[in-house]
């Protein structure tokens, strides 16, 4: 890293963001801190502070710079479902990428990212959805996306410590899949058959 004359290290913001999304990926979004960024950058703790005012002001610059790349698909991609669905897989493979990532965009997300929430909305909108309907139907995909992660216990240890009842026993043997693909897809078709089922209801009530 380079040093000016004056003693601080010169960075930039691209060097920045990608530390602190080494940090996020390795430890977690809990462990972010700007002293734990500047021992990942390599330079004194108050380096980064030249950069950025505080930690919310990092995590708005991380979490811009790991949805970067999402894309809203056009109309001519397919029915509603099948363009919420790519949209929101979108989305979960950069959060994927940068695990704890959700806990961050929670907070971010109606500051820095409306254009996502905007292009989420519009698909409803599109699909028929009333305004009402709208804001609960991205309220729930919001809360499976950036919130499945607290359903997954990482001290899976304690559960083996205790006798389990049967129905849950047997469930758990499938613990693993929660962060894989079957539970993803799983989740994602019951999500949007919900959605379907909600927008019969939505035009039978206005019958």
């Amino acid at each position: 890293m380079q040093t000016s004359g004056g003693g601080s290290n010169t960075l930039s913001e691209a060097e920045i963001v990608e530390a602190a999304l080494r940090v996020v990926r390795q430890d977690g979004v809990e462990k972010l801190s700007m002293r734990r960024l500047s021992r990942e950058l390599g330079v004194s703790p108050m380096a980064p502070y030249y950069y950025v005012a505080d930690k919310r002001e990092l995590l708005d610059l991380v979490a811009t710079a790991a949805l970067t790349g999402v894309r809203k698909p056009p109309p001519e991609f397919g029915p509603w479902q099948m363009r919420l669905r790519d949209l929101i897989d979108q989305i979960d493979d950069k959060l994927r990428k940068h695990p704890g990532l959700g806990d961050v965009l929670i907070e971010q997300m109606l500051g820095k990212q409306l254009d996502l929430i905007a292009a989420v909305m519009e698909i409803l909108f599109d699909a028929g959805f009333d305004d009402r309907n709208v804001l609960a139907s991205y309220a729930t995909i919001h809360t499976y996306l950036f919130g499945r992660s607290k359903v997954n216990p990482r001290d899976r240890g304690a559960l083996q410590d205790r006798a389990l009842p049967e129905a849950v026993e047997r469930a758990m043997k499938h613990l693993p899949d929660l962060r894989g693909k079957y539970s993803y897809d799983f989740s994602m078709d019951v999500l949007i058959a919900g959605l379907e089922a909600q927008l019969v209801r939505q035009r039978d009530s206005h019958v």
